[in-house]
């Protein structure tokens, strides 16, 4: 911030509109036919994923694009490669007043405006005299081109703790595999059914969810929200709705019974929780004996060996469900309660470095985040002149203006 200071010294920051400096281009449109996965440079028709890939360009690298029309329009991105602009993406021509990634830097604080801006009747559209009226910073190219450094180097810190968050989840599945699978003989394989009680939960519609009250947990909310285990639910009903209700006491492994897909059917969430809870219908809570202890088995319930068996027992097309019978059918490996402790305290923080929003890469991630958006915020504000203000309060809001596209 200090060097910027000294850049910035003596110097008065020029405003002007985008369509000022530089032509707002509407891209041409391909037939889906026309692409190809096989080709080289990427399409963008309404989204910052390419809707495939082509032969030619008509963009060069180092483009500022705004997605224009569709759920996305508003959405600013940069492209570091040659692409193909279709006609559901804007384009801004490079400008020699701007860095290009400064002007990305500064569009993305402005998406909020530019969504708030989207025509919503019929397909959502974003028209071109939006952009080119809007208002840019133009300081000189040493200022930009060091806040563009400030800002890379925090987007490539996040993307680094993001590539090892992805690494160490990896190596997470491979070590749950590997220190929950048994070979024969080992260890003694029983019946779900037989090292717990297994107790078939009911109703408990969203409906029933009230601000405060008795802790409950609700299927949905098992593949949706919560993670291995939990301390506290989501959720709440009235004392009055949890008298119906079955009861989750600390330890109990709360599953799922029903889903959509198969891989969230078998979905187990520990509960630790000091007070009791409650849960409702597609669910089973599963209340384990001294032989096996819950979290082992929650943990277990996310392996390929779960899943071939929890396989067999499923029924339906469009809502996969597995009974509580059948639960009770799938086998588990019961090793000794001291390997059983050992396991889960190797799972444990392997679960905590990778999912846990109070600790781990997820939390360090998001800190990264919130440190980018302050500075981003900090280093791209600038000071408006009388004129300026005055421009943006009489232009800027207005949704009534002759559309002057520039194509090409």
């Amino acid at each position: 911030m200090s060097k910027l200071d000294q850049l910035l010294q003596g110097v008065e920051v020029e405003w002007k509109t985008l369509g000022e400096v530089m032509k707002v281009l509407r891209g041409k449109r391909l037939t889906r036919d026309m692409l190809s996965p096989e080709e080289k440079y990427a399409v963008f028709h309404g989204g910052l994923e390419p809707l495939g890939f082509y032969s030619r360009y008509n963009r060069p690298a180092h483009t500022v694009m705004i997605i224009n029309v569709g759920a996305s329009a508003g959405t600013v991105g940069y492209s570091d490669v040659k692409f193909w602009s279709s006609d559901g993406c804007f384009c801004l021509e490079h400008s020699e007043a701007l860095n290009d990634k400064f002007l990305y830097y500064f569009l993305i604080g402005k998406q909020h405006f530019l969504k708030s801006r989207v025509r919503v009747a019929g397909i959502p559209t974003l028209d071109n005299f939006v952009v080119e009226r809007l208002q840019i910073p133009i300081p000189p190219l040493p200022v930009q081109q060091e806040i563009v450094r400030i800002l890379d180097r925090f987007t490539e810190l996040t993307a680094e703790l993001t590539a090892e968050l992805t690494a160490r989840k990896k190596q997470y599945g491979f070590y749950r595999e590997q220190l929950l699978s048994f070979e024969d003989g080992v260890v003694e394989w029983k019946m779900l059914g037989e090292v717990g009680e297994l107790v078939r939960g009911n109703g408990l519609p969203k409906a029933d969810f009230t601000e405060s009250g008795i802790p409950a947990i609700h299927y949905g909310q098992i593949y949706t929200y919560y993670k291995t285990f939990t301390k506290e639910t989501k959720s709440f009903v009235s004392p009055e709705t949890a008298k119906k209700l079955r009861k989750v006491n600390y330890g109990d492994v709360v599953i799922t019974n029903t889903s959509e897909n198969l891989e969230d059917v078998g979905k187990a969430v520990v509960y630790l929780g000091k007070e009791q809870a409650v849960t409702g219908g597609h669910a089973t809570i599963f209340k384990p004996s001294k032989l096996i202890e819950g979290k082992f088995f929650a943990y277990f319930t996310q392996t390929e060996t779960f899943a071939n068996q929890k396989r067999k027992y499923a029924k339906g097309t469009k809502v996969i469900d597995v009974s509580t019978t059948d639960m009770a059918k799938i086998k588990i490996p019961i090793p000794s309660p001291e390997e059983q402790a050992r396991i889960v305290s190797i799972l444990d923080k392997f679960d905590t470095l990778t999912t846990s929003i109070s600790e781990g890469l997820p939390k360090e991630i998001e800190q990264r985040k919130k440190q980018y958006e302050y500075y981003r915020e900090q280093l791209l504000t600038f000071p408006l002149s009388a004129g300026n203000k005055d421009y943006t309060k009489n232009h800027q809001n207005s949704n009534h203006s002759k559309n002057h596209n520039s194509d090409q």
